[in-house]
């Protein structure tokens, strides 16, 4: 961001990828959208609820309160029942920087535009299933990047923690003091990115125990 935040991770892999869309904060800085290129992707509303969810099989556009808007389904998708939901163009700002564009499924982009120079992430991917219970490996996030978000996430706490007892020195209940809304909806959102990356059940305990 022009303040020198960090606004986009791109984690690549091989040929697998994951994009996050941070916040423009110095600290604490919430998670925007996680696109995977797995099929499955998020975006998320400023209040912290999903926005927009993407899947193989399609995708679906929520409001702030989390009532679904609009759905859709891919073309050549096989679906158990009922008929096929074609997509509408979907273009949203995620903030005053970074906006999301979706035309299809191997055509979504992430745009970020500052001092008048703009680039663009294509984050969309071609994934095709013959049947809805089939679905594709998972995308690779690797064990460091999963730690380091997690870690991350610890130090907001003590940090949060540490701050309760410099306001309210004289508090015996420190250890009651639980952190903020923020934080919580982020480690959800680190635990779900742990259970969609292809990593050992260690690694998933390991990022759960910092977590808590």
């Amino acid at each position: 961001y022009p303040s020198g935040n960090l606004a986009i991770i791109v984690v690549r892999e091989t040929k697998q990828f994951v994009c996050i869309v941070q916040e423009d904060k110095p600290n604490n800085a919430g998670i925007q959208a996680v696109f995977q290129s797995n099929g499955r992707s998020t975006c998320y509303h400023p209040n912290g609820t999903v926005w927009i969810n993407i899947n193989i099989q399609g995708g679906q556009y929520l409001d702030q309160a989390g009532s679904r808007v609009r759905t859709w389904t891919w073309p050549n998708t096989v679906t158990s029942s009922g008929p096929h939901a074609p997509l509408r163009p979907v273009f949203i700002s995620l903030n005053r920087h970074v906006g999301v564009r979706i035309l299809g499924q191997d055509k979504i982009a992430v745009s970020f535009l500052a001092m008048g120079q703009q680039a663009k992430f294509n984050v969309g991917t071609k994934v095709q299933v013959s049947a809805v219970d089939q679905l594709p490996p998972p995308s690779q996030l690797s064990e460091d990047h999963l730690l380091l978000l997690a870690f991350r996430i610890r130090i907001w706490r003590l940090f949060n923690k540490l701050h309760g007892c410099l306001t309210f020195p004289s508090n015996e209940q420190w250890d009651k003091i639980k952190p903020p809304a923020y934080l919580t909806t982020q480690a959800l959102k680190i635990i779900h990115l742990c259970m969609t990356s292809d990593v050992s059940e260690e690694v998933r305990s390991l990022v759960r125990a910092i977590i808590n």
